[in-house]
């Protein structure tokens, strides 16, 4: 048996054994992973095994670099993307592979041929194993990531609803802080809306934001020029008295743009503005 081809033939002498102890693994008590069935566990080693049995087969390095080993890679990824989804830590997907380390170890122990041989194959397991852990861990903080913004995305997106209050009146109201970036979705939002609705007049409130600096109000008076650019003026309502004060300190001018305290406020002005206006309905007589 060739020093290449050790672990190669090991795998397919030995696979059915190596995989019943990989199993026995993760299935015990300190490292089963809660929330994956026995059948779960058991059909995920198998597929890994199988891979990685191949790529052993035809590239046993330590850089697992190779063609061979892309595979194995977007195997790993698979499955820790899913991990992510199904609630588990970095740890809890690094150890589907640190666990075959034992495995490995007893058989290629057990086909050794002399021990200068047996701690060379050890080492150069325990680099391609270490470094497919290392995989997982990447690959898993990558999809967290991805799921962390997609999440902070549709948040943003649920915090900036846009309504129809009328014929041509569409409201925006805003809760939190106003950055840069939740600018950029708002924006977005009041403008598509805009389109959809052909409205003419757009209400701001900002009774929900609970400070006005000088950055809010230049992302408000974005927000207002971006809306006059499609064709629709725009009043803000919610300017509390501590708010107008602040604004006032700051020096901040927001030139023309008609300002509220109150949404009903701005709703009448925004209804006569389309020729429309609100009052009280007369006496009803009764049976009407």
């Amino acid at each position: 048996m060739s020093k290449r081809a050790g672990l190669a033939d090991i795998l397919v002498k030995d696979e059915a054994v190596i995989l019943a102890s990989w199993i026995s693994e993760q299935l015990s008590e300190g490292t089963k992973q809660s929330g994956l069935s026995d059948s779960e566990i058991k059909e995920s080693s198998r597929a890994f095994l199988s891979v990685f049995a191949t790529a052993v087969k035809n590239d046993y390095t330590e850089q697992i670099a190779g063609a061979e080993w892309d595979e194995v890679r977007a195997h790993l990824a698979k499955l820790s993307r899913e991990r992510v989804v199904q609630g588990f830590s970095s740890e809890d997907t690094a150890t589907f592979i640190f666990s075959l380390k034992k495995p490995l170890f007893d058989s290629l122990r057990k086909s050794a041929e002399d021990t200068d041989r047996l701690h060379e194959e050890f080492w150069k397991l325990t680099q391609i194993l270490d470094k497919l852990g290392l995989v997982t861990v990447s690959e898993y903080q990558k999809s967290r990531q991805q799921i962390i913004e997609r999440q902070q995305q549709e948040l943003l997106d649920l915090t900036t609803p846009v309504v129809k209050l009328w014929d041509s009146i569409v409201a925006l109201p805003l809760i939190g802080t106003l950055d840069s970036e939740r600018t950029q979705v708002v924006m977005e939002s009041l403008l598509d809306s805009i389109v959809e609705n052909e409205a003419a007049i757009a209400i701001i409130d900002i009774t929900g934001v609970p400070t006005v600096d000088t950055l809010v109000a230049q992302h408000l008076l974005k927000t207002v020029a971006a809306a006059r650019l499609m064709g629709a003026e725009c009043i803000i309502s919610g300017i509390r008295p501590q708010i107008a004060q602040t604004i006032v300190h700051l020096g901040v001018d927001l030139g023309d743009v008609v300002t509220k305290a109150t949404l009903a406020e701005a709703l009448k002005i925004a209804l006569r503005r389309v020729g429309l206006t609100v009052g009280k309905l007369g006496s009803v007589k009764a049976g009407d």
